[in-house]
């Protein structure tokens, strides 16, 4: 009898302990639910918080120490928190600045003239490919990619570019260690604009022919958000037609690095204001867009939009200071701050003014 008592008590307290366990991982399991939707609701509001701040946020002028050299259908971008302005019409030299000082100093000059293009930082380098060389409006497709590198302030040739994939006024991106390089136009401003997408490995060489995008455009810019490759502005120059900026594209095209599939959004979410020769970046809120040159006026454009995938909408943010085509945004950290940066272009459509002003946007 006290056998069977003992055992029963061993079940019972057995049985106990069993259920105390799963109330114990039932009740950690909501606390972790608790706290992930917790967090989940903070993120979100610092999300918004910081979407409504961009809202408010104006273009600042900035006080630079020395100039750049003037110049248009250049390219400028970050590298290791110093901002490049390379290439443009003529041989110029890289101008380097400094955000922390505002002080630009002098680098070395390419090997040939090169513009139309849109540089990437890579590794150690910043990548030039989908450029052109010469004058306007027979440019030439320059046929290597051009490298830069800032440590010793010199440029190489890289890779062959494949003869049947050299264009100018290409649009270039980086993602997972590979390069890629959407649209342009491959005689000059003649003629020749296509859609072409490919993969470039740096390391390697190899040069990779995707499926085009949906929309054929050059003098166009991309930029990646969340794994979805932009295509923003750009146009079909036609100069042999004598449409050399009135055929501007107003689509946003993407591209789905994880599906492998292109889409363009629905029109009434086209780029607000059509311009070619603009500029684009990818921010933590979404895509910002804004200047170029188009053939509704003969000033550059000084409009910048927001382009948020998370509300599928577009917002204005305050205009740049001085209309500007011809050059781009970049960002770099700045007092405790992300900033983004344009400086240079062209004041009116086609070669001039060119510019030596610098503004800048502050990212919440």
């Amino acid at each position: 009898m006290l056998a069977k008592l003992t055992q029963s008590r061993r079940i019972y307290y057995k049985s106990l302990a069993s259920l105390l366990v799963i109330l114990s991982l039932l009740t950690l399991a909501s606390c972790q639910a608790s706290l992930q939707k917790s967090e989940k609701e903070t993120n979100s509001e610092q999300w918004h918080a910081g979407f409504a701040q961009m809202l408010t946020s104006q273009w600042e002028e900035v006080e630079q120490i020395n100039k750049p050299v003037a110049r248009h259908e250049a390219s400028l971008v970050a590298h290791d928190n110093i901002l490049y302005l390379l290439g443009g019409r003529r041989v110029n030299p890289t101008n380097v600045f400094n955000p922390i000082t505002a002080t630009w100093k002098l680098g070395a000059k390419p090997p040939i003239e090169v513009h139309h293009f849109q540089a990437v930082s890579f590794d150690d380098g910043i990548y030039i490919l989908g450029a052109f060389t010469g004058g306007w409006p027979n440019e030439i497709p320059i046929d290597r990619v051009i490298k830069y590198t800032p440590s010793t302030d010199s440029f190489t040739f890289t890779h062959t570019i494949p003869e049947s994939r050299r264009r100018g006024g290409a649009a270039s991106v980086v993602y997972q260690n590979k390069i890629y390089v959407i649209g342009g136009i491959t005689e000059g401003h003649m003629r020749g604009t296509n859609a072409w997408f490919d993969a470039y490995d740096p390391r390697t060489g190899k040069w990779t022919r995707l499926a085009d995008a949906p929309n054929a455009r050059d003098h166009l810019q991309a930029a990646v958000y969340d794994h979805k490759l932009y295509l923003l502005g750009g146009r079909r120059s036609s100069q042999a037609t004598k449409q050399g900026f009135e055929l501007t594209t107003p689509y946003v095209d993407v591209y789905d690095f994880r599906t492998d599939q292109w889409s363009s959004l629905p029109e009434s979410l086209n780029i607000p204001v059509q311009s070619a020769g603009n500029m684009a970046i990818a921010t933590d809120y979404g895509l910002v867009a804004g200047g170029g040159e188009s053939g509704s006026q003969r000033a550059a454009h000084d409009e910048v939009f927001l382009f948020s995938p998370e509300k599928q909408s577009w917002t204005q943010l305050g205009n740049l200071n001085r209309g500007r085509h011809g050059t781009g945004f970049a960002m770099v950290f700045v007092d405790g701050n992300d900033y983004i940066y344009t400086v240079s272009g062209s004041g009116n459509r086609g070669g001039g003014p060119e510019l030596v002003s610098a503004e800048r946007f502050k990212l919440p």
